[in-house]
C-alpha cells in the first residue's frame, strides 16, 4: 500500500472508513497502479538490507503488499520464502497477472492487519516490513503496532512518510492526506518500536520516505 501525502479534510469516518477506503481503492494508488510502476528505489533498498542482515531462506512478510512489486524484486534477488497481506482483494488478481511466479510460490492473505496479524504465532517471520502502509493505520488501531512487533522474529523494516520534503506533509502536522481523502499519520517509528524492545540499526531519509531498520530483542 504505497501512497503519497497532501493536506486535506478531517478524518470523519474513523478507522472503519480508512480501512474501507483502501479495500475499495481503484485507479491512482491502487494495486494495478503500482504494478504498472514496478519495483523502485525502496525495492532495491529492501533487497540490500535483507542481503546484509537476513539469510536467503528467511521468512519474509510484507504488510500491505499490494500487487507485490517489492516482493517480486526480493524474489529476483534470491529470497523465496515470501508472504504478504493486503486489504484490497484485487491485489492478488493483479499479482497473478503481473508477477505470476510470485503469486504461485508465495503465501498471501486478504484482510486488514488488525484482523490478520493476531492469527500469526509469535516470531512467525524472520523479517517483517512495511512500505507506506503503517502510516495509514488510524489512531484507534495503534494497538496493532504491538502485533507487528510480536510477529517479527529478527528484523523489522519501515519505509514510511514522516513528512519528508515540501510536498510530503508538514513537519508540524501529525496527519496529511492522500488526494484530500485518505489520512496519512506522521509518527515517530523509532519511539514506537523501541517501546517494544527493538533496536534501530539504520535510519535513511529519502525524498519521499524515511527507511528504518530495527533488530528484534
Amino acid at each position: 500500500m504505497d501512497s503519497d501525502g497532501s493536506e486535506g479534510t478531517d478524518d470523519a469516518d474513523g478507522a472503519d472508513g480508512v480501512r474501507r477506503g483502501w479495500a475499495e481503492r481503484s485507479g491512482t494508488f491502487s494495486p494495478a497502479y503500482y504494478a504498472d510502476l514496478g519495483p523502485n528505489e525502496v525495492s532495491e533498498t529492501l533487497a540490500s538490507v535483507l542481503d546484509f542482515y537476513a539469510d536467503d531462506d528467511a521468512a519474509v512478510l510484507e504488510l500491505g503488499c499490494g500487487s507485490g512489486r517489492h516482493l517480486a524484486h526480493l524474489r529476483e534477488q534470491g529470497f523465496e520464502n515470501l508472504a504478504g497481506v493486503d486489504i484490497n482483494d484485487e491485489a492478488f488478481e493483479v499479482m497473478a497477472d503481473h508477477y505470476p511466479v510470485l503469486a504461485e510460490a508465495g503465501t498471501f492473505h486478504t484482510g486488514a492487519l488488525e484482523d490478520l496479524l493476531p492469527e500469526f504465532d509469535d516470531d512467525a517471520f524472520d523479517v517483517v516490513y512495511s512500505v507506506e502502509t503503517l502510516q495509514h493505520i488510524h489512531p484507534d488501531d495503534e494497538w496493532v503496532f504491538e502485533e507487528v512487533a510480536r510477529v517479527a522474529g529478527d528484523l523489522l523494516v519501515t519505509a514510511e512518510n514522516e513528512g519528508n520534503g515540501p510536498q510530503r506533509g508538514r513537519a508540524d502536522a501529525t496527519v496529511s492526506y492522500v488526494e484530500g481523502e485518505f489520512p496519512l499519520y506522521h509518527r515517530n517509528w523509532k519511539e514506537i518500536f523501541s517501546s517494544y524492545g527493538f533496536a534501530q540499526l539504520i535510519r535513511e531519509p529519502t525524498s519521499r520516505d524515511t527507511i528504518r531498520v530495527f533488530r528484534a530483542p
